[in-house]
Protein backbone atom coordinates (compact mmCIF):
# COMPACT_ATOMS: atom_id res chain seq x y z
CA UNK A 1 0.00 0.00 0.00
CA UNK A 2 2.70 1.93 0.68
CA UNK A 3 4.45 1.55 -2.56
CA UNK A 4 1.00 2.73 -4.44
CA UNK A 5 0.88 6.05 -2.84
CA UNK A 6 4.59 6.91 -2.87
CA UNK A 7 3.53 6.48 -7.21
CA UNK A 8 0.46 8.14 -7.09
CA UNK A 9 2.29 11.35 -5.50
CA UNK A 10 5.41 11.31 -7.34
CA UNK A 11 3.45 12.62 -10.48
CA UNK A 12 1.62 15.16 -8.68
CA UNK A 13 4.53 17.46 -6.87
CA UNK A 14 6.27 17.99 -10.47
CA UNK A 15 2.64 19.64 -11.62
CA UNK A 16 2.82 21.63 -7.91
CA UNK A 17 5.76 22.83 -8.93
CA UNK A 18 5.03 24.37 -12.17
CA UNK A 19 1.78 25.95 -11.40
CA UNK A 20 3.91 27.86 -8.46
CA UNK A 21 6.25 28.60 -11.23
CA UNK A 22 3.85 30.24 -13.13
CA UNK A 23 2.11 32.22 -10.27
CA UNK A 24 5.38 33.42 -9.85
CA UNK A 25 6.08 34.39 -13.60
CA UNK A 26 3.06 35.86 -14.04
CA UNK A 27 3.49 38.07 -10.89
CA UNK A 28 7.23 39.24 -12.22
CA UNK A 29 5.17 40.54 -15.65
CA UNK A 30 2.82 43.01 -13.23
CA UNK A 31 5.78 44.56 -11.42
CA UNK A 32 5.25 48.12 -11.86
CA UNK A 33 1.90 48.24 -13.34
CA UNK A 34 -1.14 48.90 -11.63
CA UNK A 35 -3.57 46.72 -11.21
CA UNK A 36 -7.21 47.79 -11.67
CA UNK A 37 -9.54 47.36 -8.46
CA UNK A 38 -12.80 46.49 -8.97
CA UNK A 39 -13.69 47.57 -5.23
CA UNK A 40 -11.89 50.70 -5.55
CA UNK A 41 -13.55 54.44 -5.37
CA UNK A 42 -13.57 56.97 -7.52
CA UNK A 43 -11.91 60.51 -7.10
CA UNK A 44 -14.93 62.50 -6.52
CA UNK A 45 -12.45 65.42 -6.97
CA UNK A 46 -12.10 64.95 -10.48
CA UNK A 47 -13.53 67.67 -12.51
CA UNK A 48 -16.98 66.41 -14.99
CA UNK A 49 -16.64 68.47 -18.46
CA UNK A 50 -19.87 70.60 -18.67
CA UNK A 51 -22.09 68.28 -21.47
CA UNK A 52 -22.76 69.81 -24.75
CA UNK A 53 -26.26 71.35 -24.59
CA UNK A 54 -26.30 71.36 -21.12
CA UNK A 55 -25.34 75.07 -20.10
CA UNK A 56 -26.50 78.26 -20.12
CA UNK A 57 -24.65 79.30 -23.64
CA UNK A 58 -27.25 76.48 -25.64
CA UNK A 59 -29.69 76.21 -24.22
CA UNK A 60 -30.97 79.56 -22.50
CA UNK A 61 -32.92 81.93 -24.61
CA UNK A 62 -30.39 84.60 -23.30
CA UNK A 63 -30.20 87.27 -25.80
CA UNK A 64 -32.51 90.22 -25.28
CA UNK A 65 -32.20 93.29 -22.94
CA UNK A 66 -31.95 93.31 -18.70
CA UNK A 67 -32.35 96.01 -16.71
CA UNK A 68 -31.94 96.72 -12.76
CA UNK A 69 -30.78 98.82 -10.13
CA UNK A 70 -27.19 97.53 -8.83
CA UNK A 71 -25.82 98.74 -5.28
CA UNK A 72 -23.60 101.98 -5.44
CA UNK A 73 -21.10 103.00 -2.70
CA UNK A 74 -21.06 106.81 -2.83
CA UNK A 75 -24.65 106.99 -4.45
CA UNK A 76 -28.54 105.42 -4.40
CA UNK A 77 -27.95 102.90 -7.11
CA UNK A 78 -26.88 102.45 -10.85
CA UNK A 79 -29.26 102.43 -13.25
CA UNK A 80 -28.10 99.64 -15.58
CA UNK A 81 -29.36 98.09 -18.90
CA UNK A 82 -27.46 95.15 -20.43
CA UNK A 83 -28.50 94.45 -24.31
CA UNK A 84 -27.10 91.18 -25.82
CA UNK A 85 -27.02 89.60 -28.93
CA UNK A 86 -26.83 86.57 -30.66
CA UNK A 87 -23.94 88.29 -32.42
CA UNK A 88 -22.03 88.45 -29.24
CA UNK A 89 -22.37 92.27 -29.13
CA UNK A 90 -23.48 94.22 -26.25
CA UNK A 91 -24.84 97.97 -24.99
CA UNK A 92 -24.27 98.68 -21.63
CA UNK A 93 -25.86 101.79 -20.25
CA UNK A 94 -25.52 102.83 -16.72
CA UNK A 95 -26.61 105.94 -14.90
CA UNK A 96 -25.56 106.44 -11.20
CA UNK A 97 -28.80 107.78 -9.31
CA UNK A 98 -28.72 110.25 -6.41
CA UNK A 99 -25.55 112.18 -7.76
CA UNK A 100 -26.06 115.68 -9.23
CA UNK A 101 -25.23 116.35 -12.58
CA UNK A 102 -25.23 112.29 -13.03
CA UNK A 103 -25.77 111.22 -16.96
CA UNK A 104 -26.85 108.47 -18.54
CA UNK A 105 -23.58 106.43 -20.02
CA UNK A 106 -23.49 103.85 -22.84
CA UNK A 107 -21.12 101.61 -24.04
CA UNK A 108 -20.86 99.18 -26.93
CA UNK A 109 -18.38 96.50 -27.40
CA UNK A 110 -18.41 92.67 -27.80
CA UNK A 111 -18.64 89.59 -25.36
CA UNK A 112 -17.14 86.38 -24.68
CA UNK A 113 -18.57 83.69 -22.51
CA UNK A 114 -16.55 81.67 -20.05
CA UNK A 115 -15.17 77.72 -20.71
CA UNK A 116 -18.35 75.83 -18.80
CA UNK A 117 -21.21 78.21 -21.11
CA UNK A 118 -22.36 79.67 -17.80
CA UNK A 119 -21.11 83.31 -17.74
CA UNK A 120 -20.33 86.19 -20.27
CA UNK A 121 -17.38 88.57 -20.05
CA UNK A 122 -17.93 92.18 -21.05
CA UNK A 123 -14.74 92.78 -22.84
CA UNK A 124 -13.19 96.23 -22.73
CA UNK A 125 -14.24 97.20 -19.34
CA UNK A 126 -11.51 96.95 -16.80
CA UNK A 127 -12.26 99.45 -13.87
CA UNK A 128 -15.51 97.89 -13.05
CA UNK A 129 -17.29 94.51 -12.92
CA UNK A 130 -17.29 93.22 -15.86
CA UNK A 131 -18.88 89.74 -15.38
CA UNK A 132 -22.53 88.39 -15.33
CA UNK A 133 -23.67 84.41 -15.15
CA UNK A 134 -26.83 83.91 -17.07
CA UNK A 135 -29.64 82.20 -15.62
CA UNK A 136 -32.98 81.82 -16.85
CA UNK A 137 -34.39 85.27 -17.31
CA UNK A 138 -31.47 86.95 -15.73
CA UNK A 139 -28.08 88.00 -15.56
CA UNK A 140 -26.66 88.37 -11.91
CA UNK A 141 -23.65 90.30 -11.72
CA UNK A 142 -20.25 89.12 -10.48
CA UNK A 143 -17.34 90.53 -8.13
CA UNK A 144 -14.22 91.36 -9.84
CA UNK A 145 -12.75 88.07 -9.25
CA UNK A 146 -15.90 86.97 -11.38
CA UNK A 147 -17.21 85.09 -8.45
CA UNK A 148 -21.30 85.16 -7.42
CA UNK A 149 -21.83 87.68 -4.58
CA UNK A 150 -23.81 85.37 -1.61
CA UNK A 151 -25.53 86.51 1.77
CA UNK A 152 -28.92 88.63 1.91
CA UNK A 153 -28.08 91.31 -0.32
CA UNK A 154 -27.43 88.72 -3.38
CA UNK A 155 -30.63 89.55 -4.82
CA UNK A 156 -29.29 93.32 -5.82
CA UNK A 157 -27.35 91.92 -8.38
CA UNK A 158 -29.73 90.84 -10.56
CA UNK A 159 -31.08 92.39 -13.70
CA UNK A 160 -34.59 91.01 -15.02
CA UNK A 161 -34.90 89.90 -18.34
CA UNK A 162 -37.50 92.86 -20.40
CA UNK A 163 -40.04 91.79 -22.67
CA UNK A 164 -40.10 91.77 -26.24
CA UNK A 165 -42.07 95.39 -26.28
CA UNK A 166 -39.63 96.97 -24.18
CA UNK A 167 -36.63 95.49 -25.98
CA UNK A 168 -34.47 98.17 -28.49
CA UNK A 169 -34.18 96.63 -32.12
CA UNK A 170 -31.12 97.37 -33.97
CA UNK A 171 -31.16 99.65 -37.01
CA UNK A 172 -30.68 97.41 -39.84
CA UNK A 173 -30.48 98.97 -43.59
CA UNK A 174 -32.29 96.34 -45.22
CA UNK A 175 -35.29 94.32 -43.46
CA UNK A 176 -35.19 90.49 -43.23
CA UNK A 177 -38.16 90.10 -45.16
CA UNK A 178 -39.42 91.07 -48.86
CA UNK A 179 -35.64 91.85 -49.67
CA UNK A 180 -34.31 89.39 -52.55
CA UNK A 181 -31.08 87.70 -50.67
CA UNK A 182 -28.64 86.60 -52.93
CA UNK A 183 -26.71 83.72 -51.31
CA UNK A 184 -22.63 84.61 -51.47
CA UNK A 185 -21.03 81.97 -48.79
CA UNK A 186 -22.26 78.59 -47.60
CA UNK A 187 -20.36 76.69 -45.10
CA UNK A 188 -17.33 78.99 -45.13
CA UNK A 189 -16.83 78.80 -48.52
CA UNK A 190 -17.38 81.51 -51.08
CA UNK A 191 -20.12 81.35 -53.75
CA UNK A 192 -19.60 81.44 -57.45
CA UNK A 193 -21.27 81.43 -60.69
CA UNK A 194 -19.59 78.09 -61.87
CA UNK A 195 -21.26 75.90 -58.75
CA UNK A 196 -24.84 75.94 -60.21
CA UNK A 197 -26.97 76.75 -63.08
CA UNK A 198 -28.61 79.97 -61.99
CA UNK A 199 -28.43 82.07 -58.87
CA UNK A 200 -29.26 81.04 -55.44
CA UNK A 201 -31.56 83.37 -54.03
CA UNK A 202 -34.52 83.35 -51.24
CA UNK A 203 -37.31 85.81 -50.71
CA UNK A 204 -39.12 85.82 -47.28
CA UNK A 205 -42.86 87.03 -47.78
CA UNK A 206 -43.51 89.23 -44.86
CA UNK A 207 -47.57 89.23 -44.90
CA UNK A 208 -47.75 85.42 -45.68
CA UNK A 209 -45.09 83.77 -43.80
CA UNK A 210 -43.82 82.20 -46.57
CA UNK A 211 -40.52 82.08 -48.25
CA UNK A 212 -39.27 80.86 -51.86
CA UNK A 213 -36.25 81.27 -54.08
CA UNK A 214 -34.14 79.42 -56.82
CA UNK A 215 -31.55 77.11 -55.39
CA UNK A 216 -29.33 76.61 -58.00
CA UNK A 217 -31.48 74.94 -60.56
CA UNK A 218 -34.91 74.15 -59.11
CA UNK A 219 -37.58 77.03 -57.37
CA UNK A 220 -38.12 76.49 -54.14
CA UNK A 221 -40.93 77.06 -51.35
CA UNK A 222 -41.58 76.74 -47.80
CA UNK A 223 -43.11 78.22 -44.93
CA UNK A 224 -41.06 79.89 -41.83
CA UNK A 225 -41.87 81.23 -38.20
CA UNK A 226 -39.75 84.04 -36.57
CA UNK A 227 -39.87 83.90 -32.55
CA UNK A 228 -38.45 86.36 -29.96
CA UNK A 229 -34.80 87.15 -30.47
CA UNK A 230 -34.00 86.99 -34.36
CA UNK A 231 -35.04 83.30 -34.36
CA UNK A 232 -36.35 81.45 -36.89
CA UNK A 233 -37.05 78.13 -38.68
CA UNK A 234 -37.87 77.32 -42.04
CA UNK A 235 -40.53 74.12 -42.84
CA UNK A 236 -42.42 72.14 -45.39
CA UNK A 237 -39.94 72.70 -47.84
CA UNK A 238 -40.26 71.44 -51.37
CA UNK A 239 -39.07 72.37 -54.88
CA UNK A 240 -39.61 71.51 -58.52
CA UNK A 241 -37.92 68.61 -59.85
CA UNK A 242 -36.08 69.91 -62.60
CA UNK A 243 -32.56 68.10 -63.29
CA UNK A 244 -29.70 70.67 -64.29
CA UNK A 245 -25.62 69.12 -64.59
CA UNK A 246 -24.64 70.70 -61.10
CA UNK A 247 -27.33 69.87 -58.12
CA UNK A 248 -24.58 69.38 -55.45
CA UNK A 249 -25.10 72.91 -55.07
CA UNK A 250 -28.89 72.90 -54.82
CA UNK A 251 -29.26 69.92 -52.46
CA UNK A 252 -26.82 71.02 -49.45
CA UNK A 253 -28.38 74.70 -49.57
CA UNK A 254 -31.77 73.63 -49.15
CA UNK A 255 -30.65 70.92 -46.33
CA UNK A 256 -28.92 74.10 -44.86
CA UNK A 257 -32.35 76.13 -44.66
CA UNK A 258 -34.08 73.04 -42.77
CA UNK A 259 -30.89 73.28 -40.25
CA UNK A 260 -30.99 77.05 -39.27
CA UNK A 261 -32.45 78.45 -36.15
CA UNK A 262 -31.35 81.95 -35.86
CA UNK A 263 -30.22 84.67 -38.33
CA UNK A 264 -28.18 87.98 -37.72
CA UNK A 265 -28.37 90.89 -40.36
CA UNK A 266 -25.59 93.58 -40.40
CA UNK A 267 -24.09 95.90 -43.15
CA UNK A 268 -26.48 94.79 -45.49
CA UNK A 269 -25.63 90.84 -45.09
CA UNK A 270 -28.09 88.03 -43.54
CA UNK A 271 -26.44 85.18 -41.57
CA UNK A 272 -27.82 81.78 -41.16
CA UNK A 273 -26.89 80.40 -38.11
CA UNK A 274 -27.27 77.10 -36.20
CA UNK A 275 -26.35 77.07 -32.57
CA UNK A 276 -24.72 80.14 -32.24
CA UNK A 277 -22.55 78.63 -34.10
CA UNK A 278 -20.33 79.87 -37.03
CA UNK A 279 -22.67 80.64 -40.18
CA UNK A 280 -24.21 78.45 -42.06
CA UNK A 281 -24.90 80.94 -44.94
CA UNK A 282 -24.45 84.36 -45.84
CA UNK A 283 -26.46 86.50 -48.01
CA UNK A 284 -26.50 89.81 -49.71
CA UNK A 285 -29.10 91.96 -49.74
CA UNK A 286 -29.84 93.61 -53.74
CA UNK A 287 -32.01 96.51 -53.62
CA UNK A 288 -34.86 96.41 -56.59
CA UNK A 289 -34.82 92.76 -56.85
Amino acid sequence: MKKISFLLLVPIMPLIFLSCNNETKTADTNIGQSIPDSTAKKDSTVPTPPSIGDNSANSLDWPGTYKGTLPCADCEGIETTITIGIDSVYTLTTKYLGKKNSAEVAKTGTFTWNKEGGAIRLDGITNAPNQYQVAENMLVQLDMQGKKITGDIAALYQLIKQPMAEVAVRVEAVSLTDTYWKLTQMMGKAITGDESSKEVFMKINGKENRVNGNAGCNNFFGTYEINNNYRIRFSKMGSTMMACPKMTLERDFLQLLEKADSYIIKDNKLQLIRARMAPLAVFEGVPGK
